[in-house]
């Protein structure tokens, strides 16, 4: 039936209370709207407050060292608005004791919310660390987390207008810087860098690489041409182990020494110790080629000590019968996703000055290029791609052996058919249609298309042979 407009005239909320009780009408409508919660409840950025302490100077804290957000008075832990009644004292008290006891300026001003005064506190985030009483605070999700040791460091420093290589290591001097790794550096900067050659006293090469301060070493040049890193930053060398299974391990080594050092000894030990060489022959030359692309693992190796966050653990690298992990501590720019490494993005080094040297060193390039390097690299090589992951507070590299495992083949989008069949001939070495139809138990079309659809994925081909004798093997 088409309703008229004249079936529903306007009415007002007055019109519902003919003829029923008093609580029913207008003012029990009014009664259960100002008892409804605020739709925005307590978040990162958002804190609600019955009434006004001084010690909520600490959620203000902790917001400015975060995101910043707003700091509500008059509003309940259920978010219903209750109302502030000296409004007018708190617009004067509370600016005045943000700025003396934190140093900061916020916006505060009153609002009516369902009929009762609040006062809203707003602050915006600060780019230099914020103390209440020497306490440093931050926000996380709806809760305040009082930052210590590690995290308070990370946190004072990520605030600060340098990264932490940048800082004078006042522990150390000149005596521990390695001679040899100095002269190393010349022999791969000498191309690139007039003044290298140039340059013959090497406190003053290691003042133009940026690396000194005032006469004194900075943490960049204990960790590139110290004689013992350890000794400064214990966390600064790379574990390499070798697992049968997650908890069964075969063998390990610590690496030390300065960074140019451990990525030479790290892929001299994986050539020597921990992988297999493919040796074949390319003419009359002799060639050996790793089980992962050597200029894949340079790369990672590389990125691992250069966006180390050195506060944290060391580096490692777990070398698994199907797989290769690296981790290393130190999660992703905010700004940059794990989508983004397999495509052009912007260099973030976590250490400026340890990137600046190697890139000088011509070991690797500034525009961000790293990763997809190291998916090249493994696609070129015919193995799969490499999965970055965050986890465990680092960012970890998964190279894999085999692109004919479960696993991968259901990521290129085979159907379990499919999968059964490769599975099959990396087993036994071919396959036939007929006993593709027989280990999948399917028609004789269905496996005539399945079959096409994988010699066009590349994954198989034929032998070349017609008719009864025909069979598929791996491409």
């Amino acid at each position: 039936m088409k309703m008229s407009k004249w079936m529903f005239p306007k009415c007002r909320i007055e019109d519902f209370n003919i003829g029923m009780p008093e609580e029913c009408g207008k003012e029990a409508f009014e009664k259960r709207e100002r008892n409804m919660p605020l739709k925005s409840l307590e978040s990162q950025n958002i804190e609600f407050k019955s009434i006004w302490r001084d010690d909520y100077l600490k959620v203000i804290c902790a917001f400015v060292n975060a995101d910043g957000g707003k700091l509500i008075i008059g509003i309940d832990d259920k978010g219903i608005p209750i109302g502030v009644e000296n409004t007018k004292k708190l617009l004067e008290d509370v600016p005045n004791k943000i700025k003396d006891i934190l140093g900061i300026i916020p916006k505060v001003i009153t609002e009516r919310k369902k009929g009762k005064n609040t006062l809203i506190i707003e602050v915006k985030p600060s780019y230099a660390p914020i103390s209440y009483h020497g306490r440093y605070f931050v926000r996380s999700g709806s809760t305040i987390q009082e930052l210590k040791g590690k995290e308070l460091t990370k946190f004072l420093i990520a605030k600060s207008d340098r990264d932490w290589d940048e800082y004078v290591e006042e522990k150390g001097s000149i005596d521990d810087i390695d001679i040899k790794t100095v002269k190393k550096f010349r022999e791969l900067a000498i191309k690139r860098l007039p003044f290298v050659k140039e340059e013959k006293d090497n406190l003053k090469l290691l003042q133009k690489l940026n690396v000194l301060e005032n006469g004194k070493l900075k943490r960049a040049a204990i960790l590139l041409f110290g004689k013992n890193p350890k000794r400064f930053y214990t966390s600064a060398f790379i574990k390499i182990g070798k697992f049968l299974t997650d908890t069964d391990i075969v063998s390990s080594d610590d690496v030390e020494g300065n960074l140019f050092e451990q990525v030479e000894k790290v892929i001299e030990l994986l050539r020597a110790k921990y992988l297999i060489s493919e040796i074949r022959f390319e003419g009359i030359y002799r060639k050996e080629a790793l089980e992962y692309p050597e200029e894949a693992l340079r790369e990672a190796i590389i990125n691992a000590v250069i966006h180390r966050d050195y506060i944290g653990a060391h580096t490692q690298l777990k070398i698994y019968p199907d797989k290769l992990i690296l981790w290393n501590e130190g999660a992703l720019p905010k700004d940059i996703k794990i989508a983004d490494l397999k495509k052009s993005h912007p260099s973030r080094p976590r250490n400026e000055l340890l990137a600046d040297v190697f890139f000088k060193a011509g070991l690797i390039e500034t525009w961000g290029r790293g990763t997809i390097k190291i998916t090249n690299e493994c696609k070129k090589a015919g193995l799969p791609e490499p999965e970055f992951k965050e986890e465990c507070g680092g960012l970890s590299i998964y190279f894999y052996k085999d692109i004919y495992t479960d696993e991968h083949l259901r990521k290129m989008g085979l159907n379990v058919r499919q999968v059964k069949a490769v599975l099959y001939v990396k087993e036994k070495g071919k396959i036939t249609n007929k006993e593709y139809q027989g280990l999948n138990k399917c028609s004789r079309n269905t496996a005539t298309n399945d079959l096409r659809k994988l010699i066009q994925k590349g994954i198989i081909k034929e032998s070349g042979k017609k008719g009864a004798g025909a069979f598929y093997v791996i491409a």
